[in-house]
């Protein structure tokens, strides 16, 4: 595992870390130890998470030791607590690391990267009660009913769960010292009987680092809760593009007239319960006269936002933040009487709750939600944070489900304008430093301006990936040359839905496997395909049936319960081999374009038909761009209303984009159809990574021309397996991996043997510790800083700000250098004709790709044969209209071998194409092609093969020790050379791979073995299964 020295921290990583990633952990240390706020932005699929946990964790590490061992302190003084706790915060002088994300999912997968880390800090994932509680009846109760009942239960000692949580953690100090989630706190309450919720309470306060989604940060009642010293801690955001309108959102609230409704019915509701509950059993635990006030109040606000002036629809009633309190003041909700309104409140909802254990169907109580809305209204005594508010009034027609049958429905919001109030607690406590990074955050300034943070370092990475593995493009006209403009104008004219869909069919047409088609908005995409099924020319199809002959069409809906079924139709129709692929139709800002990897086959390319500009007519969007406005006319460097309203357009094209192209070796097309996006100011707010690479091109016959080279180059580049989306129990979506997980291809390298000795270019001398050479990609990374070399030859980056802004040469060694080195490396795939000369190089390959290597670099030549003579006409045909249309100005050139491909491809595919005189020679082709079938396997792999076999390879060597490794190796030399029988060497790699960790090298090293043993290998396999 190499170690690099940044900025005097020691860091281990997994892997050799590319050039980007070296400079993303040099910017995350600078944070740290300048305790400042970092604003850092790196693609997916560059191992932003790993290098995020890799320089976190060693800066803290060289701070002290972690808290490993360390067994909470008990304590029976906080039991009367509302938090009902067992223990006190351990004094530290050491910050603690609070690792936010948005979902428990996506924290799920960086708990994963941390186990494929050196590093063992005291760690705990923090979960609410409903996913941990195991109590038979507490966990089938919601909301504030659940975390009542079970504190009434805590403190009456009546849960046995809770009673256990003391001795386990005192007879159990090592809990967390290893990687746990939330499931694993589960399984542990489940057997040994503690509370896994008040499990997960207590770790998290003798915790290094801790897991938790944002709201345990954002929202100041469950912030209160943690037992945090939150002075020098660390918060770090991830996946934070989304930040700013989920800290907006979170101090906002909207009341529509159906749930003000709602409510009242059911404060009538406890009115009758508490009466019925009086007579039958003398119970007087429940007033009726409260929640007959409560009732009251609710009927006098109802009346008084019907009584509301408002003159238009359009413009709806508007007044400043601070008119709230106005508004409830005249029905008596102040300071001083909200806190007994709120109590009244909670005991209505648990009054509630108790009546829905006798029913068969539960009911949600809608009363929280009032307690919620009071809660954000007066969090501060002095109602300073009003002014970043505006109170509105609106009304609409209610729809049947309202319940109010098509009368006017009006929702009484305030809306809050500044999401930086969310984080601005922070500051006043003393936090160290506070990191925000997604692949997504571009552009950079006005999501700073937005939070009103001082973000002092700033990176927009680069992509990992090779010029030849990306394509974009602006596509300003359709095949018929009408302008693609999808503005309020143009959007509903005939032509250019008819010239938008004649593009999308030579797309499918073109893109192999999955192609993503975005829309501004579900009414253009409504538009778009209605006139697609419909409209059509004599004697021909419609442009949807055009379509759906190259692809089977998917729509995302509109409804979110039905998302996760549009997902599995995708995958069911992209794995359909009577289709040569799926498109996804869907919208910016929805579902599919957040939080998915479209990885590989799934996503190779997306489309993006228009810039999504939010309606400016809606009240919300009018409002907070007159509130930008106004904060403008007084200091000089805030973002204005215009600008606020363009980057966030830009800001959903960039999460769009981000669908494809997710890993190291993937790759995918772009393509922006929009004329719009040719302008260089639009082409600025695109993310950096993708910018370098944007062409325009004034015909379409050239986008045809240029895609379809790309994607011929891609498939004789090869191409990596399938990644799968999977739909979760809870409707939640995550990508699971046939081969590795996302970010660990493009991290991981050919491993250099022990015994290896690699010289560095004259000028850079070995720049890691261990046996590894660092290698870094040929480019210059955005924010790059300088790279030295200490005496003891480890990597130090500099963070003088003179120097990154200064520095051009990268002073790493080349790639190519590292390849041209002797390294041990075994090949199972059987003997080549080239066995009589061995090579210095043996290659760990699958077996399935033998017969493919030669045949990789025969294809290759083929390809070029074929586009010759394709295009030997000067001329490329698309469609348009469902005809054939010629474009006589588009001038083909042979097909350029993919740099992909090794140096000894492209000489045998030179061979095979032509004679001295470059004439092409089919005999030739013809003879290697009868002759490969008696040649089992060349030296010289593809690329996707040798880095998959490379890949596992590293991963042994990890997994195993080194005696363990040295006699893998020597098993595999025995398997090849038959000095062993193939079941006893087969039985002894088995053996070498039992253990549960372990599991994943068993279940891979099977793909490296000729399919004739596949049995004796399942066989030793489960003979070593069942002595375990």
């Amino acid at each position: 595992m190499p170690t690099y020295n940044i900025r005097g921290v020691d860091v281990d990583f997994p892997f050799e870390a590319y050039d980007c990633q070296l400079v993303y952990m040099e910017k995350v240390i600078q944070s740290l130890q300048e305790r400042c706020n970092a604003l850092l932005e790196s693609p997916t699929g560059t191992g932003k998470t790993l290098c995020l946990l890799c320089a976190t964790l060693a800066w803290r590490k060289s701070l002290g030791g972690f808290s490993t061992g360390m067994s909470v302190k008990s304590s029976q003084k906080e039991e009367s607590e509302p938090d009902v706790s067992l223990s006190q915060p351990v004094q530290s002088n050491l910050p603690t690391i609070i690792y936010t994300s948005r979902t428990h999912s996506q924290i799920r997968q960086v708990i994963q990267e941390l186990k494929r880390t050196r590093y063992r800090p005291k760690m705990v994932v923090l979960g609410s009660r409903e996913q941990l509680c195991i109590h038979d009846e507490v966990s089938s109760l919601r909301g504030k009913t659940q975390t009542n009942s079970c504190h009434s239960l805590c403190r009456k000692r009546k849960c046995g769960h809770h009673s256990r949580v003391a001795e386990y953690m005192k007879k159990n100090p090592h809990l967390g010292d290893e990687p746990i989630d939330i499931e694993d706190l589960v399984n542990v309450g489940r057997r040994f009987g503690p509370c896994p919720y008040y499990v997960s309470r207590e770790l998290h306060r003798i915790a290094d680092i801790f897991f938790a989604p944002y709201n345990y940060l954002i929202d100041p009642g469950n912030r209160k809760s943690l037992k945090v010293d939150w002075n020098n801690s660390i918060l770090i955001f991830d996946e934070a593009h989304n930040l700013e309108g989920l800290c907006a959102d979170a101090a906002s609230f909207e009341l529509p007239s159906w749930l003000l409704k709602a409510c009242i019915i059911e404060a009538k509701h406890c009115i009758d319960l508490s009466v019925e509950r009086r007579e039958e059993s003398n119970e007087k635990s429940r007033n009726p006269d409260n929640f007959a006030i409560l009732r009251a109040l609710l009927l006098k606000l109802e009346k008084r936002i019907a009584e509301v002036p408002i003159q238009s629809k359009e413009l709806g009633f508007t007044k400043p933040g601070p008119y709230i309190y106005e508004l409830l003041s005249e029905l008596n909700i102040t300071h001083e009487t909200v806190s007994k309104l709120i109590q009244i409140i909670d005991d209505a909802a648990v009054l509630i709750e108790e009546d829905n254990q006798h029913k068969v169907a539960h009911t949600t109580c809608r009363l929280e939600s009032i307690g919620d809305i009071l809660n954000t209204i007066f969090k501060d005594e002095g109602n300073a944070h009003a002014k970043f508010y505006r109170v509105h009034v609106h009304e609409v027609e209610a729809s049947a489900a309202d319940g109010l049958k098509g009368k006017a429905s009006r929702t009484l919001s305030w809306w809050c304008f500044n999401p930086g109030i969310a984080l601005e607690a922070f500051s006043k406590l003393g936090v160290g430093s506070v990191i925000l990074t997604s692949g997504t955050l571009s552009p950079l300034d006005s999501f700073a301006q937005e939070l009103k943070l001082e973000f002092p370092v700033r990176l927009e990475n680069p992509h990992v990936i090779t010029p030849s593995q990306i394509w974009a493009g602006v596509v300003p006209a359709g095949p018929s040359g009408c302008s693609f403009n999808s503005s309020y104008r143009n959007r509903d004219s005939i032509e250019y839905k008819q010239d938008l869909g004649n593009a999308i069919v030579n797309f499918a047409r073109i893109v192999p496997d999955g192609l993503l088609v975005f829309f501004p908005s579900y009414y253009i995409l409504d538009q778009c395909i209605g006139c697609w099924k419909n409209m059509s020319h004599a004697n021909s199809t419609t442009i949807w049936e055009r379509i759906c002959k190259h692809k089977k069409p998917v729509i995302e809906p509109r409804q979110s319960s039905l998302f996760p079924s549009s997902i599995e139709d995708y995958l069911a129709k992209l794995k359909d081999a009577s289709a040569s692929g799926a498109v996804f139709f869907a919208v910016c800002r929805g579902k599919v374009s957040e939080g998915l990897d479209f990885a590989d086959h799934a996503g190779r390319a997306v489309v993006i038909t228009g810039m999504p500009f939010a309606t400016r007519t809606d009240p919300k969007v009018r409002l907070k761009r007159e509130y930008l406005d106004q904060g403008g006319l007084s200091h000089s460097k805030v973002l204005t209303g215009e600008e606020w309203y363009n980057q966030q357009a830009s800001r959903a094209v960039n999460q769009a984009v981000g669908r494809v192209i997710r890993h190291r070796h993937d790759y995918g097309a772009i393509i922006f159809c929009d004329e719009r996006f040719a302008h260089p100011y639009r082409q600025s707010q695109i993310s950096h990574w993708i910018q370098p690479h944007i062409k325009c091109y004034s015909k379409f016959g050239d986008v045809v021309f240029t895609l379809t080279q790309f994607f011929r180059d891609g498939r004789a580049r090869g191409s990596t397996d399938l990644s799968f989306i999977q739909t979760k129990n809870r409707g939640e979506i995550e990508e699971i991996q046939t081969e590795l997980p996302l970010e660990k291809s493009l991290t991981q390298m050919t491993p250099i043997s022990q015994d290896s000795s690699i010289k560095a270019s004259s000028s850079v001398p070995n720049t890691t510790k261990g046996n590894f050479s660092s290698r870094v990609k040929d480019f210059l990374p955005a924010n790059r800083s300088s790279l030295t070399l200490s005496k003891n030859q480890s990597l130090i980056l500099n963070c003088s700000r003179d120097a990154i802004c200064n520095e051009k040469n990268l002073l790493m060694p080349a790639r190519k250098n590292m390849r041209n080195q002797a390294q041990e490396i075994i090949d199972l795939t059987g003997y080549s004709i080239l066995d009589e000369q061995p090579s210095k190089e043996e290659l760990l390959v699958p077996f399935h790709a033998r017969k493919r290597k030669l045949l990789s670099t025969e294809n290759v030549a083929i390809q070029q044969i074929e586009v010759s003579h394709e295009h030997s006409s000067r001329a490329k045909k698309f469609e348009t209209n469902g005809a054939p249309f010629s474009i006589n100005s588009v001038q083909l050139e042979n097909s350029p071998i993919s740099n992909s491909i090794s140096s000894q491809h492209a000489q045998v595919g030179t061979a095979l194409l032509r004679k001295d005189n470059g004439t092409p020679q089919r005999r030739e082709v013809e003879f290697l092609r009868q002759k490969n079938k008696d040649v089992q396997s060349i030296n010289v792999p593809s690329g996707n093969e040798e880095n998959r076999g490379s890949d596992f390879l590293i991963q042994v060597k990890e997994k195993l020790s080194a005696e363990e490794y040295k006699n893998f190796v020597e098993f595999l030399k025995a398997l090849k050379s038959k000095t062993m029988q193939t079941s006893q060497a087969l039985q002894s790699i088995v053996s070498l791979f039992s253990g549960p960790e372990r599991l994943p090298l068993l279940k891979r090293f099977k793909d490296y073995i000729p399919a004739k043993h596949h049995s004796l290998y399942e066989h030793c396999v489960e003979v070593n299964g069942n002595r375990h």
